[in-house]
């Protein structure tokens, strides 16, 4: 069986918002748009990697606007930066109206997921090297945060 390459083509995924995912605002609960973002951050992880993911850490998410109800919730997930075993996703949240489909930055953050074989044993993940200024600049600053992670956990 030929070894895959590695896929770092972001996923997107799209989701409208119901009355039954709002708060009495009748905005998306944060809980929602956090679930999504996991839900996205695991998928671009295992397109990345070709393994299962779970997550291992969320960092630096921001809620600047609310998605309401009745719009859409795009949400966007790449990797940006791989350890050993760890993949960090950075993971962006607009909201779409149904109309126009303009969009509207709502949020951000990053998500650490840590690949799993069928025992739970933890797994590598191939290595990202980053092109371009601007991945460059992202990667090392996703390996500081994740650097600051291993250290809390540290006893």
């Amino acid at each position: 069986m030929a070894k895959r390459k590695p896929d770092r083509t972001p996923v997107i995924l799209l989701e409208e918002i119901f009355p039954g995912d709002t708060n009495p605002y009748g905005t998306a609960f944060g809980g929602k748009i956090l679930a999504l973002m996991d839900r996205a951050a695991a998928l671009a992880a295992s397109r990345y990697a070709h393994a299962q993911f779970v997550t291992a850490s969320l960092e630096e998410m921001s809620f600047d606007a609310a998605v309401r109800q009745g719009e859409v919730a795009e949400v966007e997930a790449r990797v940006v930066y791989t350890s050993k075993r760890t993949c960090g996703i950075q993971v962006r949240v607009s909201a779409l109206d149904k109309i126009e489909w303009v969009r509207r930055s709502c949020g951000s953050g990053f998500i650490f997921m840590v690949a799993v074989g069928p025992e739970g044993e933890i797994l590598p993940v191939p290595a990202f090297k980053p092109a371009g200024r601007q991945e460059q600049a992202t990667w090392r600053r996703v390996a500081d945060l994740h650097r600051r992670i291993l250290k809390r956990k540290k006893p």
